[in-house]
């Protein structure tokens, strides 16, 4: 149940975000925030990580539908059990649809979030894949440890 709450907050979060840059700021602007080595500056990327393939970004929001799907697979046939590997299909899955949901609306993708002094931008969805990554990458790692561990103990 974890991962469909957790992608459902990451889809609201990401997208209520981004609903709040593209109405109270304008493209390029830039606003200080509260947080050290953070400010907002809203952009729009019609591609994908790092500007690179502008103007492809539709066929990124069919592969992140893909990616969904093959995630509920997995998750429905028990290969994503435990609450790491939850939590990482769930911040995968909810960013995945959060700049899908703005590609297919929009064209292109709002980031705003740049951390220091412009070492890229991103926004919620994006924070989320990688926070997903990590931690599948930990979950697969404690995974194999734990079936060695086990396996060894036999």
């Amino acid at each position: 149940m974890a991962f469909y709450i957790l992608a459902l907050v990451v889809l609201l979060v990401d997208q209520g975000s981004k609903w709040w840059v593209r109405t109270h700021m304008f493209v390029g602007e830039q606003r200080n925030v509260f947080i050290p080595y953070l400010h907002f500056e809203y952009y729009q990327n019609s591609g994908a990580a790092f500007s690179s393939f502008q103007g492809y970004g539709k066929w990124f929001a069919y592969l992140a539908i893909v990616v969904v799907g093959a995630l509920i697979y997995y998750r429905i046939k028990g290969a994503i059990r435990g609450m790491v590997l939850e939590l990482a299909a769930g911040f995968l899955a909810g960013g995945a649809l959060g700049n899908a949901l703005d590609r297919l609306m929009y064209g292109k993708v709002t980031d705003f979030l740049v951390w220091g002094s412009r070492s890229g931008i991103m926004n919620i969805a994006d924070l989320a894949i990688n926070a997903g990554v990590v931690l599948l990458i930990f979950g697969m790692l404690l995974r194999g440890w734990q079936e060695k561990r086990s396996y060894s103990f036999k």
